[in-house]
């Protein structure tokens, strides 16, 4: 009688190469999301209460309908300038913005890299058929290639 003094295996773990790690990957899926018509004071309020600087503005589909950011909060601070104090009373709808460059989920991360320098713009809201399915982030473009081995690329 044989007996194996190998001992137990370990699995292999699965390496991460540059070909395979897509969006739909590293992609946050939990997001914050706001309405057209809620009020810039409650956007400044999710936004410092999540420690995020801005999020994807869906209509009742849950179709992306714009960007709400912490520079588009900041206009309506400055428009209180005038009065003398920021109200921050007015709609998202009035300081979105509505030009919404997105990215699909089976999107290389490499090429989301480039998305990213070629638009200049800090996220991206994955869409598939119209829906909003999460958000992908420079950082979460940047967690994704550092869990890479360089062997990988």
């Amino acid at each position: 009688m044989i007996k194996s003094y190998q001992g137990e295996r370990k699995k292999k773990e699965k390496e991460l190469s540059a070909k395979s790690v897509k969006v739909e990957d590293c992609m946050t899926k939990q997001l914050v999301t706001f309405k057209p018509d809620q009020l810039i004071h409650e956007v400044v309020g999710k936004l410092l209460e999540h420690n995020i600087s801005g999020g994807p503005v869906v209509n009742e589909n849950n179709e992306v309908v714009g960007i709400i950011s912490e520079g588009d909060c900041l206009k309506e601070v400055q428009k209180g300038i005038y009065d003398n104090m920021p109200t921050l009373s007015d709609k998202v709808s009035d300081f979105m913005t509505t030009k919404v460059f997105s990215i699909l989920p089976e999107t290389n991360v490499f090429e989301a890299a480039d998305l990213f320098l070629e638009k200049k713009i800090r996220r991206f809201p994955v869409i598939k058929d119209g829906k909003l399915l999460g958000q992908i982030s420079q950082r979460d473009v940047m967690k994704a290639v550092f869990s890479m081995k360089s062997s990988t690329w």
